[in-house]
């Protein structure tokens, strides 16, 4: 059982493969290192997928978002890097992950990506009274 942080993203096969269905996940705890001072930045981050074949299992993704505790990183760079590295490894149908940093020089930054699959269309919104 791995303790240390890991770029490795693992995955396991989506039990409800037929249904379009949306996972969503708060990580309060994710961490990097600004650029130009090196000072220690915070985030929360809020992954949102339509998974299609796989799921991402959760220790890996707790090790993977561990691992950039000490590198440098623009918000919008490690945004895009991290939503591309689980794209790859899960291909899901849609994601979306937005990234809520704490403030920096008075300034607070979010930065959204998504991700839609080439021939993916969402169903139809549900509104209930």
């Amino acid at each position: 059982m791995s303790t240390a942080p890991s770029k490795t993203l693992e995955t396991f096969a989506n039990p409800e493969p037929g249904r379009d269905y949306t996972i969503r996940m708060r990580i309060p705890e994710f961490t990097c290192l600004c650029p130009k001072t090196g000072q220690p930045d915070f985030a929360t981050l809020h992954l949102e997928y339509v998974p299609d074949k796989t799921c991402v299992e959760l220790k890996s993704l707790k090790l993977y978002v561990w691992s950039f505790r000490n590198e440098g990183a623009f918000h919008e760079a490690v945004t895009n890097r991290i939503l591309g590295d689980l794209v790859r490894a899960t291909k899901p149908r849609f994601m979306r992950l937005s990234a809520e940093f704490g403030v920096r020089g008075g300034i607070y930054t979010t930065v959204v990506a998504e991700h839609r699959a080439r021939n993916w269309k969402p169903m139809a919104a549900v509104a209930l009274p």
